[in-house]
């Protein structure tokens, strides 16, 4: 493994073994990691380390990361124990409402009808499952595992109880891919693990199965593995659209550092993935030909008819306009606002003095994402932990993020309470969920400003502080620039240190020495 320095041993050192960098302790370097070790113990010493010897990092995070998912469980058993069933107020003023029991037979599953190929009975109001591809496939899966005796009550509350243990192995899975992302910064993964608003979203619905494989497809790009990053990016695509956004940063930063043959092993990986997962449900044929199947496309025509939603600014917008708009409207709206966020983020790529890191721009083009929508449904601040905790592993504004979406989390229910409960009028109003969705929208804005920050000003990023370019990087790390746009086209140069006779630029995105 080459030094932190990633400069090649002259003469003189060859002899002396190299050494491996040690890992970053948070409860060095971030003053509030420190000041909450207090709570057990303080900061860890070299002894207490060498005792627990065990105690890895992995082993650590996934225990933690287990603990919690275990906690949020705990916290949605009022439903559990039957406020999923006595009335549709109850499971939102306990704060503990979930699709999965609802689903199970609102889907079909009691009754063994097959997503995608059986049409759903008329009084559902959807005709067919309105999820991807391999979303599908784990909700199918979960109903195999549930035995089909029993009350329709206990059925869906064991459904439940399984699609938790499959969801609890995706969380596993996601804390530890964190975690050896960053070889040298193990314990930033602590963040995801004990993230609340991770704890209390887990199990609303199946968004971690795609998380899962949005993680494993960071891990295998941080290794140099295109080829594996890009199957996994088009398995976790056909689980939930937004991991195909990752392609996006990839191109900008593979065009930056003229690594092409890459980023087309990974685009052309992903695609191929895609289609071999999607084309069986996709495509029917009959006499007349080859079509696209209806029930495999609804999951896209819902998306484009649906129209605003739950915890968008396009909501308080509606509720506020004496002619709200159209959800026509509204879509253009919302694509072109996502596609000058993305120009923004391409633009931020090739023009900031040194090349982002991976993790940074995959941050701030989901959270563009989730900023514009015409939805904002509570668990998809899941998409965002893991990425927030590569991008910026600080936990002061990691936790004032988090404050802002378990504030919404809590807002969300207190509204549908409100709106179901009748002339009893419990929980919040129009306006306070209003100043629910604004928080968790000034909570996004302010983490991705601070991202923006450190890419603009790369001497304030914490991950480059000891020495590395871009861990999440794969084969972008510490490569030199051939593509630059603005000032960081033509950067100063500094003479080597020590007379070596060469000079390194500014906004290389390289530590080495040309």
């Amino acid at each position: 493994m080459p030094s932190a320095e990633k400069t090649p041993p002259t003469r003189a050192h060859q002899s002396v073994p190299e050494q491996a960098p040690q890992p970053v302790l948070p409860t060095k370097q971030d003053e509030v990691a420190a000041a909450g070790s207090e709570l057990i113990g303080g900061p860890i010493g070299r002894r207490a380390l060498l005792a627990v010897a065990w105690l890895t990092p992995v082993r650590v995070i996934a225990l933690v990361a287990i603990g919690m998912f275990a906690l949020g469980m705990v916290q949605k058993m009022p439903c559990y124990n039957g406020a999923w069933f006595v009335g549709a107020s109850s499971q939102y003023t306990h704060a503990c409402y979930s699709d999965i029991p609802h689903l199970y037979q609102g889907r079909g599953f009691a009754d063994g009808l097959v997503p995608y190929f059986d049409k759903l009975p008329a009084d559902v109001g959807m005709e067919y499952l309105e999820y991807p591809v391999l979303t599908g496939l784990f909700m199918q899966v979960a109903a195999w595992l549930t035995p089909g005796s029993g009350s329709i009550q206990h059925q869906e509350k064991f459904y439940w109880m399984v699609n938790a243990g499959m969801l609890m192995i995706c969380t596993v899975i996601i804390a530890v891919c964190v975690t050896r992302i960053h070889r040298r910064r193990p314990w930033d993964a602590l963040l995801v693990a004990l993230a609340p608003a991770f704890a209390l979203t887990a199990t609303i619905n199946w968004d971690l199965f795609a998380v899962a494989l949005t993680a494993l497809a960071m891990l295998m790009w941080s290794r140099g593995r295109a080829v594996p990053a890009g199957i996994l990016i088009g398995l976790a695509a056909a689980a939930k659209l937004y991991p195909a956004l990752l392609l996006g940063p990839l191109l900008v930063l593979c065009w930056r550092a003229g690594r092409w043959r890459a980023f087309w092993l990974a685009a052309g990986s992903a695609v191929g993935a895609w289609l071999a997962v999607n084309l069986p449900v996709m495509i029917r044929h009959d006499s007349a030909g080859f079509h696209i199947r209806e029930g495999w496309a609804k999951f896209y025509t819902f998306s484009q008819e649906r129209g605003v939603d739950f915890g968008s600014f396009w909501l308080i917008l509606s509720q506020r306009m004496d002619d709200p708009l159209t959800t026509d409207t509204v879509n253009k709206l919302a694509t072109a606002l996502m596609i000058l966020c993305c120009l923004g983020v391409a633009a931020l790529a090739l023009t900031a003095p040194r090349r982002p890191r991976l993790a940074q721009l995959v941050f701030l083009v989901v959270a563009a994402f989730i900023l514009t929508n015409k939805v904002y449904s509570p668990q998809y601040v899941l998409w965002l932990i893991p990425l927030a905790a590569l991008a910026r592993p600080r936990w002061r504004d990691f936790l004032i993020w988090q404050a802002c979406e378990v504030a919404y989390f809590l807002g969300i229910w207190g509204y549908l309470a409100f709106t179901t409960s009748g002339d009893a009028h419990k929980g919040l109003p129009t306006e306070g969920y209003q100043l629910a969705i604004a928080v968790h929208l000034l909570g996004t804005l302010y983490l991705c400003a601070v991202v923006v920050r450190d890419i603009l000003m790369p001497e304030r990023d914490v991950v480059r502080r000891t020495g590395e370019d871009d861990p999440s990087g794969g084969v972008l790390d510490g490569a030199p620039d051939v593509f630059v746009l603005g000032p960081a086209a033509h950067p100063p140069q500094q003479a080597a240190p020590d007379g070596a006779g060469s000079c390194v630029q500014w906004g290389t995105g390289s530590d080495r020495s040309p």
